[in-house]
């Protein structure tokens, strides 16, 4: 961006400061000045000169030789432009001098014969404008030899300065010189507006009706009739043409010179072109076709916002307005717009149109909501000094529902505790109030602050003393020679984690990376996903609920290049959406560290040594679990359960829980859902919360001795209902035994017509010991058969074949 120093010293007194200190001063501020450029430099060499005679050149039909008059000598000079005639007051060029448009140093050359002591230039090799079509003609009354940068009063250095996207209020020669203003503890001088307007008000002429508030928030309009369209008076040029914008006429001039000035952008709309004289900001309608003022057609989408009038799109917001509404030289009665727009909705926008202009440029980053007014009476004054208008009385002002903006409470001694040293007081507060924050309270502790309308990027306390160090100076942090820190044991946050992945990489899975967010289909299989407030597009606008589509995706991508066997696993956040609409805090959803693993494929593929595949399974699953959590954990096997249960896309699914508490979850995914991943084999997941398995106490491993008395073994059959599990079973078993039963082991499922349809027979083993002595037979087959009677009760079981 531009700024003119003779500009901001319109706004802020910084004639006597070096170039150099300003230089420095706002690049330690934040505001990096990335080149100075001194137009006394730029245009050195150049005057104004006098076209004395002008011949053919005798050699050429489009040359003329001429003689030039730099104030000191007459010189030969061969041009090319056909409106060059003797007479004529001109910009001449001497040898030695650098072309400012492409660099090029003029030398003393030979041009078909005839000698050549410099040039006559264009505007557009002056970089004063884009005319190229003839040399630059200076009024009558210019003074031969003088230099161009004294005759057109453009002595000046303009900085260019890399504007940060958080500082969008440093868009503007008002922006910088506020800081100007506070770092050099001067005073900010804003321009003085006073309106003369007629008796007729604005909002009986003309209507303004927002349709989409949420993407303008607020829309401001003056009304001027009457106007004169014309050339802009020498100043305005001057100040448009000394940061490299283009003079086109007055009312358009007058909108650009308040954007820069302010940072405002502003829109001049021919009035009597706006049917019923009416503006309406409302989204456009898919794939509408729109005309921009640069003659091309775009394709609107349906997120786009558009201003309209009563019966038709007129401009696309915050981007360009339309060919159909645009001033003139036959305009007689303007509409002045001075709007508020979101800026996620202007980016978006302006990035799908590939369209990029100085009103975009400063929404996308977001505008002063409450700069709306000003800046249109500040244009409107303008277009009644220089247009010859009448201003209709007052401002039609939409603004449904005001922005707020927060009071921040600043502590002295946390200034001093961040930055290491202290600052007065009074220097604090005057920091503040220079760079344009509100005192509403104070105290000997610290200070309640205003944040104005212009900072948005203002949120925190710590926000505001990042302001007071940048403007008091960051080169004023005191040099300390040593720092003393006590050496704390060093907490590796992630440690846990990579100890998890490691596990599951010793088993020999493979872990993989994949994208948090989804599109809404997708994400709301597993849970009420959050919507982001700005997707890059329309298959990443929900947070995950879950890690398995990533998984299932990476499934399909392999197996499309035939890597069907598969063992992969991944650890991330998931998120839970605890609302139906939108998210206002924290507490409207719910985030969780998981892991995630899954087998597909084959377990065993076909080798010389074995001639037949063997593929994963459920119990491949179960197994690697178990493994995990015994020797990860130094869990009992016996205190990990598996809990059947049913839950949507698992054809099988179970609750993995060590005792009562519950880790994780998973099972075999149904069909029907691997169908949307194109996926054609089985695929067991499980998902275990990082949290959950954090609380497992870990149990030191420690020696046993053997067993010094011997085991008694019990195994029998039941044919039951085949709906009936073996876990079910299992637990009574558990519960109604004495303490003399250790371990029970299910050897055995068979199911056949011969016992019947809709049974199944399952066969367990039964381990009996006491460490203390040997066990007799009698208080064995005690317990023993009192279990089976249970069974045969409790699940109508029918005992299958022999015990023992």
């Amino acid at each position: 961006m531009k700024i003119s120093l003779k500009w901001l010293n319109d706004y802020v007194d910084i004639k006597n400061i070096p170039v150099e200190e300003i230089v420095e001063k706002l690049t330690y501020a934040g505001l990096e000045v990335e080149e100075v450029i001194d137009n006394s430099k730029v245009y050195d060499n150049i005057v104004v000169g006098y076209v004395e005679e002008k011949s053919k050149h005798p050699n050429a039909d489009k040359l003329s030789v001429c003689k030039v008059n730099d104030g000191k000598e007459v010189l030969n000079v061969v041009c090319g432009a056909p409106n060059v005639e003797a007479g004529q007051k001109i910009v001449f060029a001497k040898v030695g001098s650098v072309i400012p448009e492409n660099g090029l140093e003029l030398k003393k050359v030979k041009l078909r014969g005839e000698v050549s002591h410099g040039m006559i230039c264009s505007e557009k090799e002056l970089s004063l404008s884009d005319n190229h079509e003839g040399i630059m003609i200076l009024p009558d009354d210019a003074e031969i030899g003088i230099p161009l940068v004294e005759y057109l009063e453009i002595d000046d250095v303009v900085l260019d300065i890399a504007v940060t996207p958080n500082r969008q209020d440093a868009l503007s020669h008002i922006g910088v010189a506020r800081d100007l203003a506070a770092l050099f503890d001067r005073d900010l001088k804003l321009p003085e507006i006073k309106l003369n307007e007629v008796d007729e008000t604005a909002d009986s002429i003309a209507e303004v009706i927002i349709e989409n508030t949420v993407d303008c928030p607020r829309y401001s309009a003056k009304l001027i009739k009457d106007v004169e369209i014309k050339e802009s008076p020498e100043w305005l040029k001057k100040k448009l043409t000394s940061i490299g914008a283009r003079p086109i006429n007055n009312i358009v001039d007058i909108t650009n010179f308040v954007l820069h000035e302010i940072g405002q952008p502003l829109h001049a709309f021919d009035l009597d072109k706006l049917s019923h004289n009416k503006i309406v900001v409302k989204s456009a309608d898919e794939g509408d076709s729109f005309t921009t003022l640069d003659s091309k057609e775009r394709k609107m989408k349906g997120t786009d916002l558009m201003i309209c009038d009563g019966e038709k799109p007129v401009a696309v917001a915050g981007v360009m307005g339309g060919e159909n509404s645009e001033v003139t030289s036959t305009t007689k009665n303007i509409l002045l717009e001075s709007a508020f727009f979101r800026p996620s909705a202007i980016r978006k926008t302006a990035k799908h149109l590939g369209l990029s202009t100085d009103a975009s440029y400063r929404f996308e980053r977001g505008t002063d909501p409450e700069i709306t007014i000003w800046a249109a009476n500040r244009a409107a004054q303008l277009m009644v000094e220089l247009g010859n208008g009448k201003l209709f009385k007052g401002t039609i002002d939409q603004y449904p529902q005001e922005v707020e903006f927060p009071v921040l409470e600043l502590r002295y001694e946390r200034i001093e505790k961040i930055l290491g040293y202290s600052i007065q007081n009074d220097t604090v507060k005057n920091i503040l109030l220079r760079l344009g924050f509100g005192i509403v309270d104070e105290n000997e502790s610290g200070v309640k602050v205003q944040v104005p309308s212009y900072r948005r990027d203002v949120e925190r306390e710590i926000d505001l003393i990042e302001e007071i160090a940048r403007i008091y100076g960051y080169d004023k942090i005191p040099v300390i020679d040593s720092i003393q820190i006590s050496l704390d044991e060093n907490m590796n946050q992630m440690e846990f984690v990579e100890n998890l992945k490691n596990k599951f990489i010793a088993f020999g899975f493979n872990e993989i990376v994949t994208n948090s967010l989804w599109n809404y289909d997708r994400s709301s299989k597993f849970g009420n996903p959050v919507r982001i407030l700005n997707p890059q597009n329309n298959d990443m606008t929900h947070l995950r609920t879950s890690m398995i589509p990533g998984l299932l995706k990476t499934i399909s991508n392999n197996i499309k290049v035939q890597e069907k066997n598969l063992m992969l696993f991944e650890t991330g956040h998931i998120f839970i959406s605890k609302t139906q609409n939108d998210i206002k805090s924290f507490d409207d959803f719910e985030e969780k560290e998981v892991l995630s693993f899954t087998l597909t494929g084959n377990k065993f593929s076909k080798e010389w040594y074995n001639s037949s595949e063997q593929k994963f399974d459920l119990f491949d699953a179960k197994g690697i679990i178990t493994d995990f959590l015994v020797y990860n954990f130094s869990l009992e096997p016996d205190e990990i359960l598996f809990e059947k249960g049913t839950v949507s896309n698992f054809e099988y699914y179970f609750d993995v829980k060590h005792k009562k508490d519950r880790l994780g979850e998973g099972g075999e995914i149904k069909k029907e859902f691997l169908e949307l991943y194109d996926i054609e084999q089985k695929v067991y997941v499980f998902t275990f919360e990082v949290d959950k398995l954090k609380s497992l106490a870990k149990v030191e491993k420690r020696f046993k001795p053997l067993l010094k008395f011997p085991k008694v073994l019990r195994d029998f059959a039941f044919i039951v209902d085949s709906n009936i599990s073996a876990g079910e079973i299992e637990k009574v078993i558990l519960e109604k035994s004495s303490k003399l039963l250790k371990n029970i082991k299910l050897f055995d499922i068979f199911e056949s017509k011969s016992i019947g349809e809709g049974k199944k027979s399952l066969a367990f083993e039964l381990e009996y010991f006491d460490v203390s002595r040997t066990l007799t037979e009698e208080e064995v087959d005690k317990d023993f058969w009192s279990v089976i009677e249970l069974i045969k009760k409790q699940f109508n079981a029918e005992l299958r074949g022999k015990v023992g």
